[in-house]
């Protein structure tokens, strides 16, 4: 074995350097294997650390072949060497020769964002380290040397179990961080192949690669292979294991046995089932079809799995104080993956070969939960009671059976199993949940077996599961802490029981709805039900136990109604209930069908939107009871009408909405008149003129003599116009209504004048209005235009602009057909100018 001096002699490196370059010849690189045996030179050194502290190391072993590191330097390793000298006053040759060492190692890399980014995560920031300028690139080299192991520190961390009930979590964030690693390195690799004359396709071969990247990525390699650690070694290796495409076309496959054996070395059975984990899933990711160390790791897995029952991992336990229940589940996260790569695509005959493996070792209850979490269900399902035999022999200490059950129910909900089985698996699954007396355990699998039981059950059994729910979680108010779970059951039940007359026929439904006591909860359940009676209820009903069931439904969702509530959820629920109301129907019961109304309005009066739906639903059945009752307009039918307009009056006060109102009162008028039912008295207060303008919509709908008094009505509302904003609007009214207005003394056209006479900026909007609606050859409503047109000039309000505009259109319009009295009108028409 060669010794290297302390001191390196004079040389000339950069001829030496030189003279050394190897030619470019085609290599087989399936021989270069980088856990073959090296040559080591035996040193000691004193490493700077970044602290500033010292320490020695130490590295020795044997072999005949050179270190292709050390071949350019004459076998001198150059960072052995570099920390030896570590003068901070290196020569410019010295760093020359560093960096092309580096370089052809594959450690220093080109700058560039995304290598930029690799450095800053695993080679460390250059922020805060001191240096003059003229050891500034010497420090730079000597601080990139010492980090240049940085990023198989973090991997390192998988190695600590000190803290045993964090692995899983450890595991997830170090594996993130190397997955991040290996796809930047694959990256760079993939870039060096890209140049000006050709680009790498997708799926490559090596041949397509070029010897820079084919030399860079054996360099990745070679420096992995020296990390002395097997842990750090393995799981950096695996994360850039997808490299192996750019070496040759086996690499992968050749790869994946070699570090499924390197596991072996690996004593914690905890960290190992982990490694193996990430191996499978590096696998699955790179050459998903090589299936073979899948399922090695998982044969090499159980054969260890005795570990757990060791001395070594026992007194571990006993250490930190970690009981053997809460222990095992922290393999469920690796091997559940290790099982579910394994049956991806997997034939049906390998579940059988895992349970046959299963039995072997005693039927272990953590590998029986795994198999049954992985496989499909169709499998599981078809062996339901193969596997029921095999969790009543599992041991309960480290495992419970009851989430093995669990593990069952899941698969059993997915799939169906046997016809002739399925009584028999809930027997025998409902023997062991109703045990339990954790309620939490209780209701985890309770709520898994209530969609079995809902999906191949009547609602004997359904009722029958529903009351042990509610023996097992009504003591000690131990429903408060599983609302989530029994909300889950009831949208199971609801979801298989579309007939609402034989869900609320389960005699223990509405007691188990009783259990939700806290109010949103208890209302997000309510909207539930709702929404699943709206989207499946065909047809209208009048079933008395679906009408007393959901109107208790509705209450509950109104009366959670309050100041606070937001307009979305008054919305949401208003559309629920309407839902609900829509689909209530007595047929010709026409007194049962306004008792409901009736009801309903005394229970939903806090949603305005409800209201507004029955009032609408009693004027439709006011006219569907006219138009049944044709040619008999009894005397009891006629009240009946009478009692449908009133129910109409009476709540259309109740609304907050002004336009909505007038709209009903519209609408229940013209319903009124329609069944020859006067409408009840306006409304009093400052409205009373647009509800008279909203009535006479009934007038101008039924035009007679006998609307005499209600145009003294109109005559009398009137008087209050300049007291009211809708003065247009009477106006379009009173022109339209002109020729009824023969009886009316002309004081109370005076009235009208002086009313609008101190606002003359209107004048020409109301003489628009009659121009529009009103028939100009009636004299009175001809003065009336003429008079309103000199008002909007009288006080130089008016827009003399407007004005010629409209004065150019009633001349071109007094020359179509019979609109000669424009001619005649716009002659008396002036346009006054400003001086």
């Amino acid at each position: 074995m060669a010794v290297f001096p302390w001191h390196s002699r004079s040389r000339n490196y950069k001829a030496e350097f030189a003279s050394c370059r190897l030619e470019a010849v085609p290599l087989e690189f399936g021989d270069y294997h980088p856990l073959k045996p090296i040559t080591v030179t035996e040193s000691k050194t004193k490493k700077v650390s970044r602290k500033g502290s010292t320490s020695s190391t130490s590295s020795s072993s044997s072999s005949s072949v050179l270190d292709p590191l050390s071949s350019v330097l004459d076998g001198t390793d150059p960072l052995s060497m570099f920390a030896a000298t570590a003068d901070p006053a290196a020569t410019s040759e010295c760093i020359d020769l560093l960096q092309s060492a580096i370089f052809q190692a594959g450690i220093i890399l080109p700058a560039g964002d995304t290598w930029q980014c690799l450095e800053n995560l695993f080679m460390g920031s250059e922020k805060g380290k001191a240096g003059t300028v003229t050891s500034a690139m010497s420090e730079k080299v000597r601080t990139r040397l010492e980090e240049l192991d940085d990023f198989e520190e973090c991997s390192k961390l998988l190695s600590d179990t000190s803290v045993i009930q964090f692995y899983p979590s450890k595991f997830v964030l170090i594996t993130d961080i190397l997955d991040t690693f290996g796809k930047l390195v694959y990256e760079r690799i993939f870039s060096m192949c890209v140049d000006n004359r050709s680009v790498l396709p997708d799926h490559f071969s090596p041949e397509n690669v070029n010897d820079t990247a084919k030399e860079t990525c054996l360099n990745w390699f070679f420096k992995i292979a020296s990390i002395r650690e097997l842990i750090p070694r393995f799981y950096v290796e695996a994360s850039i294991l997808k490299c192996n495409k750019f070496l040759s076309k086996t690499g992968i496959s050749e790869c994946l046995p070699r570090l499924t054996c390197m596991i072996r070395g690996i004593g914690d059975p905890l960290v190992s089932v982990y490694a193996r984990a990430y191996l499978c899933r590096v696998g699955m990711e790179v050459a998903p079809h090589l299936k073979e160390s899948l399922n090695k790791n998982f044969f090499d897995f159980l054969l260890t799995f005795k570990q757990i029952h060791g001395d070594t991992v026992q007194n571990q336990l006993v250490v930190q104080g970690v009981e053997l229940p809460s222990y095992l589940p922290l393999y469920s996260p690796a091997m559940d993956w290790i099982f579910q790569c394994i049956s991806y695509h997997a034939p049906e005959a390998l579940l059988t070969e895992m349970m046959d493996r299963c039995k072997k070792l005693g039927n272990n209850a953590l590998l029986l939960n795994s198999v049954m979490s992985a496989f499909r269900a169709e499998f599981i399902a078809t062996r339901s009671m193969d596997f029921i035999g095999m969790i009543k022999e599992c041991d309960e200490s480290g495992f419970p059976k009851h989430l093995l059950f669990r593990s069952l129910g899941l698969n059993l909900a997915l799939a169906d199993p046997p016809e002739g089985d399925r009584l028999q698996i809930l027997n025998e699954a409902w023997k062991v949940i109703t045990k339990l007396k954790n309620p939490q355990d209780y209701i985890n699998c309770a709520e898994v077996w209530v969609e079995y039981t809902c999906k191949h059950f009547t609602k004997r059994e359904v009722n029958t599961v529903l009351a042990d729910v509610i023996k097992h979680m009504t003591p000690d108010r131990a429903f408060e802490d599983s609302y989530p779970q029994l909300h889950s059951i009831i949208k199971k039940v609801i979801a298989h029981f579309h007939d609402f007359s034989v869900l609320f026929s389960v005699e223990k439904f509405l007691p188990f709805l009783d259990m939700f006591q806290k109010e949103s909860v208890r209302v997000e359940v309510c909207k539930c039900i709702m929404e699943v009676f709206i989207k499946h209820q065909q047809e209208p009903t009048k079933d008395p136990v679906i009408l007393n069931a959901l109107l208790h439904v509705c209450k509950t969702m109104h009366d959670s109604v309050n100041a606070l509530t937001l307009e979305d959820e008054k919305r949401m629920l208003a559309y629920l209930i309407n839902g609900f109301i829509k689909m209530v129907s007595f047929g010709r019961d026409f007194e049962q069908q306004l008792s409901f109304y009736v009801e309903a309005r005394s229970m939903f009066c806090n949603l305005e939107p409800v209201l507004v739906q029955l009032i609408h639903s009693v004027n439709r059945l006011a006219m569907e009871t006219r138009k049944v009752m044709k040619g008999n307009h009894s005397r009891k039918t006629a009240a009946f009408v009478r009692a449908c307009v009133a129910y109409c009056f009476i709540t259309i006060p109740s609304l907050v909405g002004i336009f909505t109102r007038l709209n009903l009162y519209l609408h229940s008028g013209q319903v009124a008149l329609a069944n020859q039912c006067l409408s009840q008295e306006c409304p009093c207060g400052r409205h009373r003129m647009k509800a008279l303008y909203a009535s006479s919509h009934s007038i101008l709908t039924y035009p007679s003599s006998g609307h005499y008094l209600t145009l003294l009505q109109l005559k009398a509302g009137l008087g209050r116009l300049s007291s009211l904003p809708c003065r247009r609007s009477v106006v379009e009214l009173a022109s339209t209504l002109a020729p009824a207005w023969a009886p009316w003394p002309d004081g109370n056209l005076s009235l009208l004048f002086q009313a609008l006479k101190r606002q003359s900026s209107l004048g020409l909007s109301f003489f628009n209005s009659i121009l529009a609606h009103g028939d100009l050859r009636n004299n009175r409503l001809n003065q009336l235009s003429v008079n309103l047109w000199h008002l909007a000039q009288r006080h130089g309000c008016a827009d003399t602009r407007t004005m010629v505009k409209t004065l150019e259109y009633i001349k071109k319009r007094s020359k179509q057909p019979d609109m000669g009295h424009l001619t005649e009108l716009a002659l008396r028409l002036p346009l006054q100018t400003r001086t």
